[in-house]
């Protein structure tokens, strides 16, 4: 199996651009092609997914909104997210794309456990949760056997604009984040984006 290339895309990551590449990366990828996980923060926008509900975004101020091809409904990006994109051929790996998001959920949970934070799932309505409040948000596209899009967890962020939204189409879904929860002492968020991306490798067994 072909080692997977990691890319630390860093921070201000336009959103519309890194999608565009993603796409064209999954639809012209071949057989002899590495999988990639590219990991990075994109400045302020509303994302809706593919069968995406206006109605969901309910004040979007200034920021831009983005009708994208992801699944799920509406969620918001921004500065101290980690955004973990997943360009992976599932049939390397045996994987369906059910399985394929509980090993991405279990990885977060694991994660956060590491922290002394309980995570949980919440059945049909994925991502991962800390007291019912959402931290980590999970959209995909499947193309040719392959995945893009991914994961959405938040680190250090100024959650307000997610009040701006249902966030992914639920009335009332509260947001938390990894400083909320803990405040022992400071971790860079360099250091989480490295601690997370090495759950994922580990527990779909990509290192």
């Amino acid at each position: 199996m072909a080692e997977v290339l990691i890319k630390n895309l860093g921070i201000n990551q336009d959103y519309q651009k890194t999608w565009a590449e993603m796409r064209d990366f999954t639809m012209t990828r071949t057989e002899s092609d590495n999988d990639q996980i590219w990991i990075l923060e994109h400045p302020p926008v509303y994302t809706l997914g593919q069968a995406g509900k206006p109605e969901h975004i309910l004040n979007p101020k200034s920021i831009p909104i983005v009708k994208t091809d992801r699944g799920g409904q509406v969620t918001y990006h921004g500065p101290g997210q980690i955004v973990i994109y997943l360009l992976i051929n599932l049939d390397n790996y045996n994987l369906n794309i059910k399985s394929f998001v509980c090993k991405l959920e279990q990885a977060c949970i694991n994660f956060l456990k590491d922290f002394g934070i309980k995570a949980h799932r919440i059945d049909g309505a994925p991502g991962i949760y800390v007291d019912n409040k959402k931290i980590c948000s999970i959209g995909l596209r499947v193309k040719k056997g392959c995945t893009y899009h991914g994961i959405a967890f938040n680190a250090d962020m100024d959650l307000s604009p997610f009040k701006g939204i249902n966030p992914c189409g639920y009335k009332d879904l509260e947001m938390t984040q990894f400083t909320d929860l803990y405040t022992n002492n400071k971790i860079s968020i360099e250091d989480l984006k490295t601690s997370l991306r090495n759950k994922v490798l580990s527990e779909l067994k990509l290192n």
